[in-house]
């Protein structure tokens, strides 16, 4: 076991714990270092020295930052151990099988079959970790809250689809309302609401695809135009902001104070909706004249650019995705049950690893 604790600060306040040591963990915990004021978080990674540099460099941000929250880092098999005794209010899931950054550093066939699919094809290789851990929670914190980082939008649906409680996602639309929360210069998201999904980080290809928001309850026309200069950002620096964005959500949670934002999978919904979140529930928001199931049905419908619909507890593709992906998994592209998730995620391991070792086409 890795572990890190400033010894001078004692465990009090509140308690998380981030699983997950890439981008998007390291950049919530640092931003939990300067938020949240007497806590302490718990870093859980595959790599138990990886949660430990992590640990101690938000430590640090802590120290500097003039807050209070300590860190300690361990290796994700020790989980259980970690929430019977750490007993967290909340726990963030940040890890995945499947990094979305591969197709830019490691360019295979199978990052190529990923473009031609939609990402949503990586969805059992999103979802497993954060299965787990739901299961876990259940059995010994049923009390704690999940909140999943690793694609909400679809990754939620099935966890609600096999009776696993998630509270929502973070990022997405999350990280889409707070740039138009800045590039509206607005003091917060009382008077924003916003309806997108993860697909919408990308700019839309027709302009009725686009995100939709609302400002004091009336529809913005000028959505794109807002958003052109944050998409246009490195993802990575998306990612930064979704962890900032997250940390204010979870500070605002943890103190039980009326938190009025967007985010993803809220109550195992498809896609990413306005929200109000209070004393470790939440609600849907949504502006005057629509209805959740309006809101779920225009979600699922922009989800399918991620080639990935969940219906009713069933994945299924759309058919491009379905044509792709049936040349070498013609079950799995027929389409599968919420139940069949680990089995899907290990024939999606042994294919990734056959096809990573074949070389790319040329461009």
């Amino acid at each position: 076991m890795w572990s890190i604790v400033l010894s001078t600060f004692q465990r009090s306040g509140h308690s998380i714990v981030v699983v997950g040591s890439g981008r998007l963990a390291r950049s919530l915990c640092r931003s939990l270092a300067s938020q949240l004021g007497s806590a302490s978080v718990s870093v859980l990674a595959r790599d138990g020295a990886a949660a430990a540099q992590l640990a101690r460099a938000s430590a640090v941000v802590a120290r500097v930052s003039g807050t209070s929250t300590v860190f300690d880092g361990f290796a994700l098999d020790d989980a259980e151990e970690v929430l019977v005794r750490v007993r967290p209010e909340v726990v963030v899931c940040c890890a995945s099988e499947q990094s979305p950054y591969e197709k830019r550093t490691q360019p295979t066939r199978w990052t190529e079959l990923i473009g031609r699919c939609g990402f949503g094809l990586t969805l059992p290789l999103q979802a497993r970790i954060a299965a787990r851990l739901a299961r876990v929670l259940s059995r010994v914190s049923p009390e704690t809250l999940l909140v999943n980082g690793c694609f909400p939008d679809a990754v939620n649906p099935l966890l609600h689809a096999l009776g696993l409680r998630v509270l929502c996602g973070i990022g997405n639309v999350a990280t889409l309302a707070a740039c138009l929360q800045a590039a509206l210069n607005l003091p917060g998201q009382r008077e924003l609401a916003v309806l997108a999904h993860h697909a919408h980080l990308d700019g839309p290809r027709e302009p009725d695809q686009e995100a939709r928001a609302w400002l004091a309850g009336s529809p913005m026309p000028t959505v794109t135009g807002l958003l052109a200069g944050y998409r246009a950002l490195p993802r990575q620096e998306l990612n930064d902001l979704a962890g900032h964005a997250a940390a204010r959500l979870l500070a605002d949670l943890l103190r039980g104070e009326a938190a009025h934002t967007s985010v993803p999978g809220p109550l195992g919904l498809p896609g990413g909706y306005p929200v109000l979140v209070q004393d470790g529930q939440i609600r849907l928001n949504l502006p005057a004249g629509v209805s959740q199931a309006q809101a779920v049905e225009w979600n699922t419908r922009a989800g399918e650019r991620d080639g990935i619909s969940v219906r009713d507890g069933h994945v299924g593709y759309t058919p491009g995705a379905a044509e792709e992906l049936a040349r070498y998994l013609p079950d799995i592209a027929a389409g599968w049950p919420a139940e069949a998730l680990d089995e899907v995620g290990d024939q999606l391991l042994s294919l990734r690893h056959q096809l990573r070792l074949a070389q790319p086409a040329a461009a």
